[in-house]
């Protein structure tokens, strides 16, 4: 056993890029997910899933989405779940954390290229700290699923007995890795998520710090705990709270007022009921999954505000996806100095350099295009109105799991389309694109500049 884990670290040994071993990883890991769950052991009758079906919600438990073709909770047996929780704690996790952890277990040093890896898994500026930084992931994220299994397991109890004690724990690992998947179906009814629970205040206000917390970064995690006052925190830290902060009230204020008169979703509940409703919806389109209110009875308006709010999802070094809440508020800065006549964008008295700008910028575009070019393909295949279609494709590219409820009845090629979605979403747009590129090259020689009207 030790050897084959020696074998597994020693994979950075081989001459590919930390971004091609990172797709590797992933792509390995989703394989063997997907061989478990095509097992006539996985689900309840003793018929496993079909290889697309088993490749679909593999990839969308390991890249902790939620989309899911079949119902969690009344497809799959308690084998089946564990492999489905399994692989949603190793993908939320990541590949790294999971082999770092291998590492300490066996007491083997991690070496130079392997932290250069982690510096790449975890989307940190240096090299310095980083295995430092997974053990304190391993760590906090064990500590909080802990504190939120127990709580969720005292609330269930009450309802279903001890099986509540492991609905407890199950979902608060899913609620803190941001995938999504639950196992209320066999409670509430099939793909019901937390309808049930509209209205529960336990519910709502655990799984939603769960997926707050699992989706703020770990980086951020650190520096709040370390430093306790605002003023001490790091730009970072400062960029990420604050732009979570005002995404998760305006996206409430939004979602209320849109839906308030809406009889499918908030007009016949309570005012606790709006109120924790339109709070719980604007919390898991940060790339969560869970929802309270029946998503396929939502009007346009709010199907297209909450596509905004998957786009931009959670932020760095976090379980999450999306373009992330740094980059969003990097380009708001930079358009805000654009329209002022700056020539510097800045954030709390700090000017940020250009580069991480034109990156800012680049991850946007080229999760825009992809987002697009996957709409575009849905809407060939499959024969759905539009805005369901780029709802689905941003949940997925966000790694949410949201769903206007066509997933399950996708074509083949439409669920294609999704795990290749899901997959890019998960690793990032930009470090996929990195790891197909044959060389990285820099070059030595610099062209005389030119001028383009631009607008």
């Amino acid at each position: 056993m030790e050897v084959k884990i020696a074998n597994l670290l020693d994979i950075a040994q081989w001459k590919l890029t930390p971004y091609q071993i990172l797709v590797i990883g992933f792509a390995g890991l989703i394989m063997g997910g997907t061989l478990l769950l095509m097992m006539p052991m996985a689900s309840a009758t003793g018929q496993g899933l079909s290889f697309i079906d088993a490749l679909f919600t593999a990839t969308s438990a390991v890249c902790v989405t939620g989309l899911v073709v079949v119902d969690t909770g009344t497809y799959f047996s308690l084998f089946g779940q564990l492999v489905v929780i399994s692989l949603i704690q190793a993908g939320g996790l990541g590949i790294m954390a999971m082999s770092t952890l291998m590492a300490m277990l066996i007491g083997k040093r991690i070496n130079l290229r392997q932290r250069l890896i982690m510096q790449e898994a975890l989307n940190q500026l240096t090299v310095s700290g980083v295995v430092r930084l997974t053990q304190y992931i391993i760590k906090v994220t064990l500590l909080i699923e802990f504190i939120g299994g127990t709580i969720l397991a005292l609330r269930w109890y009450q309802d279903l007995g001890v099986k509540g004690i492991y609905f407890g724990y199950w979902h608060a690992i899913s609620s803190f890795c941001n995938a999504g998947f639950d196992l209320l179906g066999s409670v509430t009814g099939k793909f019901s998520s937390a309808t049930g629970y509209v209205d529960d205040i336990v519910v709502n206000i655990v799984i939603s710090l769960l997926i707050i917390l699992g989706g703020i970064g770990f980086t951020v995690i650190a520096d709040v705990w370390t430093n306790r006052r605002f003023c001490m925190f790091s730009l970072h830290t400062k960029v990420v709270l604050v732009t979570t902060l005002f995404l998760i009230v305006f996206g409430a204020v939004v979602i209320f007022l849109l839906e308030y008169d809406n009889p499918g979703t908030l007009a016949n509940l309570s005012w606790q009921g709006k109120l924790l409703a339109s709070y719980f919806q604007s919390v898991t389109p940060r790339t969560a999954g869970w929802n309270t209110v029946d998503l396929s009875k939502l009007t346009d308006a709010t199907l297209f505000f909450m596509v905004l709010l998957m786009f931009i999802g959670a932020s760095p070094a976090s379980t999450g996806g999306g373009i992330k809440t740094s980059t969003a508020g990097v380009m708001a800065a930079a358009i805000w100095a654009l329209i002022r006549g700056r020539n510097d964008a800045e954030l709390f008295e700090r000017r940020i350099p250009q580069a991480i700008i034109y990156k800012a910028f680049s991850v946007m575009l080229l999760s825009a295009i992809l987002v697009i070019f996957v709409t575009m393909m849905l809407s060939i295949t499959e024969s759905q109105p539009f805005i369901k279609l780029l709802f689905e494709t941003t949940s997925a590219f966000g790694t949410v799991g949201l769903s206007a409820g066509i997933t399950p009845g996708l074509t083949t090629s439409g669920k294609f389309w999704l795990i290749l979605t899901m997959f890019a979403g998960r690793v990032g747009p930009v470090t996929l694109a990195l790891a197909l590129a044959l060389k990285t090259r820099k070059g030595n020689l610099q062209y005389p500049e030119g001028k383009i009207i631009i607008g």
